[in-house]
């Protein structure tokens, strides 16, 4: 049977530099990631408000919070 790829999804907001960053550290680390803009759902905006950027791995719904870095991202996925 075929393993799901893992899903990240990085909960922001535009015009938010911190998310910026972290996005750039995903991309760095070539991981597949959706953005997820809270502002587009009050819940998220409700729950993330005030922590965003955080990076949420779908398969096991743990959350890495900012700050965080390359390495940090590394272990929170357990590479």
């Amino acid at each position: 049977m075929h393993k799901p790829e893992m899903e990240l999804v990085l909960f922001h907001t535009d015009g938010c530099h911190l998310c910026e960053v972290a996005e750039a550290q995903l991309k760095e680390l070539s991981l597949p990631f959706v953005m997820k803009d809270i502002c587009d759902d009050e819940t998220l905006a409700e729950l993330y408000g005030i922590r965003i950027p955080v990076l949420m791995n779908n398969s096991n719904s743990k959350e890495l919070g900012w700050p965080f870095d390359v390495e940090d991202i590394s272990k929170f996925l357990g590479a």
